[in-house]
């Protein structure tokens, strides 16, 4: 019996790796000029870490986590989301006495049992940002703007910014009351998942992606019009600097996050290429989140993308035409001492940072050379029998298709 992947997720094949690599290269340049710095988190937890986060009535933690008893009994969950991880590690090695200002990075695996859509996998990739310590609005525009510049530089033309502000345990019980009156008479016609967020966080009925819900919350009350004066002076500093930075970006009153542990500013980068399933990167300001986790009262903003919904957008836009990084050299033989001699000259490259690579099937020189055109290989250097004792050796340019003899002593010269 052939075994398969499991549904919902996928294996990244060498002709797609390349460019993962060739992204998360480009992303990894962009944090360093932001002087982030990378953090790798365990992918599994314990449970309350993310019930205690995320919020025990989101959708994530009622449905969709991924969740098991490991053998001491003790529940654990792989890591549906990024931040919670961050801030328990933040926490447990003290970051913040090192740093007032604690500023990193990461890349990892995250896993949702949900139904697998366009860019939405059970197993997925994201990156993410997380700057802890500070409540400046100038860092939630320097945040917000990274996010549209990794859009802009990895070549993705068609995306749309949306912010809002979603308020703050001060001003959210006023609006939260007006929410609810103005719901109370339309909650039977909203559907089962409102229904529950209508008795136990209202806000996020505007989450909903169903169109039924979306037209009856049309002419619903909305956080902005009841922030308080700290929240509204903040959300207007947030969109000042974003004006400095030259940021362009949607206001939209309806936005809010799928997690509890948001805050005042929240964001996400669209696009329409991804359908109804639209949005691209996401974040916002967490900063109840490290005192929720049992540290000091700490203001906090990040944001998270799945590498998969990058990736595919970049291809229905055919702007993903990254070429794979080609070996400098493949060396075709004939005969043992050839093959001897191949074996060491790679070693002796490899040792300069020269990339190539040899035969290991004792093919035919006809079949070496489709080998090394598959490779793409720039240079094929050919040993046979002869060229041994004359120590000599045919060097060939797979771009021009000129071939010239060289001496064998000579190869690293010319390619170094």
């Amino acid at each position: 019996m052939k075994h398969k992947a499991l549904y919902g997720t996928h294996d990244i094949l060498p002709d797609e790796s390349f460019k993962w690599q060739s992204f998360e290269d480009k992303l990894k340049s962009i944090f360093v000029l932001y002087n982030y710095k990378e953090i790798r988190t365990p992918i599994f937890e314990e449970t309350e870490l993310f019930t205690r986060s995320i919020g025990q009535e989101t959708d994530i933690v009622q449905k969709e986590m991924y969740t098991f008893f490991d053998q001491g009994k003790r529940s654990i969950t792989l890591r549906p989301e990024g931040t919670a991880g961050v801030v328990r590690a933040y926490l447990e090695h003290n970051l913040g006495e090192k740093s007032p200002l604690v500023k990193l990075f990461y890349f990892g695996s995250m896993f949702r049992q949900e139904r697998p859509q366009k860019g939405r996998l059970r197993q997925f990739n994201q990156f993410g940002i997380e700057a802890i310590g500070s409540a400046d609005p100038s860092l939630d525009a320097e945040i917000i703007g990274m996010a549209a510049r990794i859009c802009q530089e990895v070549g993705i033309t068609e995306f749309k910014l949306h912010l809002n502000s979603i308020g703050c345990p001060v001003c959210r019980p006023v609006h939260r009351d007006k929410l609810l009156e103005f719901m109370r008479g339309k909650v039977g016609d909203v559907c089962d998942d409102c229904k529950t967020r209508f008795m136990r966080n209202p806000l996020r009925m505007f989450d909903c992606k169903k169109k039924e819900c979306a037209d009856l919350l049309k002419d619903a009350p909305v956080m902005i019009d009841f922030l308080c004066e700290e929240c509204r002076t903040h959300y207007r500093q947030v969109k000042n600097y974003l004006s400095g930075l030259e940021v362009n970006y949607f206001e939209d009153p309806r936005l809010v996050r799928g997690l509890d542990y948001y805050t005042r500013t929240a964001f996400e980068i669209k696009s329409s290429l991804l359908g109804s399933q639209d949005t691209l990167c996401g974040g916002g300001r967490y900063d109840l989140l490290v005192e929720e986790l049992g540290g000091t009262p700490t203001p906090a903003i990040g944001f998270a993308a799945g590498m998969e919904r990058f990736i595919l957008v970049l291809q229905m836009q055919k702007d993903l035409m990254i070429e794979e990084k080609k070996i400098k050299l493949f060396i075709a033989t004939l005969g043992d001492e050839a093959k001897v001699f191949a074996s060491k000259l790679c070693k002796d490259l490899r040792q300069k940072n020269i990339a190539c690579d040899t035969d290991y099937l004792q093919r035919s020189l006809k079949a070496q050379m489709k080998e090394a055109n598959r490779q793409n290989a720039e240079k094929v250097l050919i040993i046979g029998e002869e060229e041994m004792k004359k120590g000599k050796a045919v060097l060939r340019d797979m771009q021009t298709g000129e071939q010239k003899e060289i001496g064998l002593g000579e190869v690293e010269q010319i390619l170094d």
